[in-house]
């Protein structure tokens, strides 16, 4: 098994973060930005708001290696159960910007 490094690492740990339900990890329950709860809301502006709040907040609780900039949030045109975020950050440690995406299942 090979762990990932660097800018790798820090994508894959924004992604387990962000699909990390809360109460999931018996060691930290608090841990995990629960973005699955959102899953029977409507695709509506006011549910990509929240979403793009909560991957803030979570990101800025959970991954101390970056600095988010950005976290735009729109509706997927070819379906509409499907809002994609898209989140701008920078390392901390090069000041690199990356970027990104994450789909989010709303069948509400």
């Amino acid at each position: 098994m090979q762990w990932s490094e660097g800018e790798r690492n820090v994508r894959e740990s924004i992604q387990v973060i962000l699909t990390t339900e809360r109460r999931e990890r018996l060691f930290s329950p608090e841990f995990g930005g629960s973005l699955g709860q959102f899953l029977f809301e409507p695709n509506t502006a006011t549910t990509r708001h929240r979403i793009a709040e909560r991957i803030t907040r979570e990101l800025a609780q959970w991954e101390p290696r970056i600095t988010v900039e950005s976290v735009i949030v729109d509706e997927d045109p070819a379906d509409s159960c499907t809002a994609t975020a898209t989140i701008t950050y920078r390392l901390v440690a090069t000041q690199a910007r990356e970027r990104v995406s994450l789909t989010v299942t709303l069948v509400g």
